[in-house]
């Protein structure tokens, strides 16, 4: 129907008021289309007062202009077909509109024109539509965003407020240095405990791999704990939209967990700071003023000092935990400031801690990745909305511009023909007549048959048109 130039709409005089047809010739209304209307088997009691309610239904739908055929009921030939009478009208108007070339290209252009204007009418709603499409990916962005910025967030502080210094972590360092007569050897004098100490650069301290595992294992647990908690958070928004449960429904994945790689990625990146750490130390370590401390307590002893010494703030502990983490923070940073000074410690565990927070953002970056391929693969442009309402603006500033050239030899108007303005009325047809503010109606010839069966005339009832 969308690439006729002509509708010819045949409806009967006991259906022409439902509602599925009056679909058909609004969207016929809306692109200007050329459209005539058929109404057959009209009884012959209801030949003025049937056309005439349907020509009033046209007309308040936008059709005022479109011919209407009256077929009254009457008998068939032999073939089944009806006389030739009641059906001159409508060939003799098809023939008329087929002889005239003017009027057939004006059909032609009203129609296109009224298809082209339909087009740019629904580019408003289009439009607006992609932006809202655009706006609820980006509002699932953010949202999975947070979820695992959260995560980061999290992590950053349990590493440094003492939380990580419990349990297993804690009594290794205890069993690593010997906390109570370390610490007073330390207030004491620190080059006894360097003394003490010697004997640990000809290898690795006693302890030291316990401790260095249960570093490893504490910060370990705590970033998968919140990668989990991201990917529950994440989804867990994403299913409060309808256009988020469809993209968690075809990903591939269980977006709610942690990938398959997220564990091995965590351990990875664990042991990459802590090697990092260890470079990090050493370097500070072979200047000339920290040399011979350095040497004295081995790059590992060191390195794991100023991991516990970043992890050991006492925000996040309460009670009896405050005070042996609080005794681990001091008993860590004399050792560390023993070696390197006050200024260089705060500098190496602000630098180790960044690091490691960085560490750990590029790693839920990764995970957070998942929900933003889900987005990508939708293919949204954020300018296609400005940039349909710009082509329809175009659209319309052409058409109001001029009448629209028709391209093909078949459909170009002979040189020096007259042209119908765009929109106007196509020239009048012979036998057309107008019914006043009805639409025009031609009447079939009313031939005599046996015993008519009459139809009753339907009552038309806007709530028809819902059903």
């Amino acid at each position: 129907l969308a690439a006729a130039d002509l509708w010819l709409f045949v409806t009967s005089a006991a259906r022409y008021a439902d509602a599925v047809p009056w679909e058909f010739l609004r969207d016929a209304a809306a692109r200007s289309a050329m459209v005539a209307v058929v109404l057959d088997r009209v009884p012959p009691a209801g030949m003025q007062e049937i056309p005439a309610h349907l020509g009033q239904l046209m007309t308040e739908r936008g059709l005022g202009e479109s011919p209407l055929f009256a077929v009254p009921e009457t008998t068939t030939d032999e073939d089944g077909l009806l006389p030739d009478a009641a059906v001159s009208p409508i060939r003799g108007w098809l023939a008329t509109l087929a002889a005239d070339r003017s009027t057939r290209e004006e059909v032609i252009r009203r129609t296109l024109d009224g298809a082209i204007g339909a087009l740019a009418d629904q580019a408003t709603p289009l439009a607006r539509q992609l932006d809202d499409q655009v706006h609820t990916a980006v509002q699932l962005s953010a949202e999975a965003d947070a979820s695992y910025a959260e995560a980061v967030r999290t992590i950053a502080v349990q590493s440094a407020d003492g939380t990580l210094l419990r349990g297993e972590v804690l009594a290794r360092w205890h069993e690593f240095v010997g906390t109570g007569e370390v610490l007073r050897v330390v207030e004491e004098k620190i080059s006894w405990l360097r003394d003490r100490l010697t004997s640990w650069v000809r290898g690795r301290p006693p302890g030291t791999d316990n401790l260095e595992v249960a570093v490893e294992s504490g910060l370990e647990a705590l970033i998968r704990d919140e990668g989990e908690a991201a990917a529950e958070r994440a989804e867990r928004s994403w299913h409060a939209h309808v256009a988020g449960r469809q993209l968690l429904d075809r990903a591939p994945v269980d977006l709610g967990r942690a990938s398959p790689q997220f564990a091995a990625g965590v351990a990875t990146t664990i042991r990459d700071w802590q090697r990092a750490v260890l470079e990090l130390v050493a370097g500070e370590g072979m200047k000339r003023r920290s040399r011979a401390r350095f040497a004295a307590l081995g790059v590992n002893a060191v390195g794991l000092a100023l991991m516990i010494f970043i992890f050991s703030q006492t925000g996040g502990l309460v009670g009896a935990e405050v005070g042996v983490a609080g005794g681990t923070a001091v008993l860590a940073q004399r050792l560390l400031e023993a070696i390197f000074g006050d200024d260089a410690v705060r500098r190496l565990a602000k630098t180790a801690k960044e690091d490691l927070d960085n560490r750990v953002q590029a790693l839920m970056a990764t995970e957070l990745l998942r929900y933003h391929e889900q987005l990508t693969e939708l293919g949204l442009d954020p300018s296609a909305g400005d940039r349909l309402r710009a082509a329809a603006a175009e659209v319309t500033r052409a058409r109001q511009a001029g009448p629209l050239a028709l391209d093909g030899a078949e459909r170009m108007v002979s040189a020096g023909a007259e042209q119908p303005a765009l929109g106007g009325e196509l020239p009048a047809l012979p036998g057309v007549r107008s019914s006043g503010v009805q639409a025009p109606v031609l009447e079939g010839e009313l031939l005599p048959v046996a015993e008519p069966q009459a139809e009753p005339q339907p009552e038309y009832r806007p709530e028809q048109e819902g059903r």
